[in-house]
């Protein structure tokens, strides 16, 4: 369900630059900032990059995008 809530000019002023550049839409760039948001939030001790590297294999885990990882040397 959608809800419609209020932000600021310059935020999607500077969303829509972001958007741009990532392919998004102006709210999904929004919703992926409040996401990544409340991840850094919910784990305060993890490195930013780890959290969006997790945030990315969740995600491509979902399209069905994994490979299985081989241990050790193929021989």
């Amino acid at each position: 369900m959608a809800t419609a809530i209020k932000v600021s000019d310059e935020l999607v002023s500077i969303a829509k630059t972001y958007a741009i550049a990532e392919h998004r839409s102006v709210t999904k760039q929004i919703e992926h900032w409040a996401r990544l948001g409340k991840a850094i939030e919910d784990n305060p001790d993890l490195p930013v990059k780890f959290i969006k590297d997790t945030m990315l294999g969740l995600a491509e885990s979902k399209k069905g995008l994994m490979v299985d990882y081989e241990f050790g040397e193929k021989k």
